[in-house]
């Protein structure tokens, strides 16, 4: 019996040390990718090619142009909008027929994330914007809710109102 015990003893820590082979426990677990060496989902239509990529890292696309105002850097604006994660899960929505989000941009603390402050600027109102945004400009490092650290986001966002 002791001689189950002293060999149980003994090889546990072998066992263990077996398991973990090959394991890195000091990667993180949520790399920051960029967004250039992120795959997309086919049925996000992501086409980093026909986008405009800012200093920043923010890409943008315009699927359609508005025709009415022009949102600023301080405008209050009306949106309705998807969110996704590159694999082309859903993780936030406001759809018509529902209100638009509405809220003003460059508020202090801000009301929206950085890719959105800097993405939704120029956009006119009757415009739909595809918004590539890295973890920098969106939650970083540490995630939000459902959002994962350092996490890319798509978005498509319609632009109902600007003042």
């Amino acid at each position: 019996m002791r001689l189950r015990r002293l060999a149980a003893v003994l090889l546990l820590p072998i066992a263990f040390t077996a398991c973990l082979e090959g394991t890195d426990t000091s990667t993180n677990p949520f790399p920051n990718v960029p967004i250039e060496q992120t795959t997309f989902a086919a049925g996000l239509n992501v086409n980093l090619a026909q986008s405009t990529k800012t200093a920043t890292g923010l890409y943008y696309r315009d699927l359609t142009v508005g025709t009415g105002n022009t949102a600023t850097g301080t405008s209050q604006i009306g949106v309705y909008y998807t969110g996704f994660f590159p694999n082309g899960q859903k993780f936030d929505e406001r759809a018509s027929p529902s209100a638009p989000l509405v809220e003003t941009l460059g508020q202090t603390p801000a009301k929206f994330i950085k890719g959105w402050e800097e993405g939704i600027v120029g956009m006119k109102v009757g415009g739909t914007r595809q918004l590539i945004v890295p973890p920098e400009l969106a939650y970083g490092a540490s995630g939000y809710g459902v959002i994962p650290p350092n996490q890319v986001l798509v978005f498509t966002v319609i632009l109902q109102s600007a003042q």
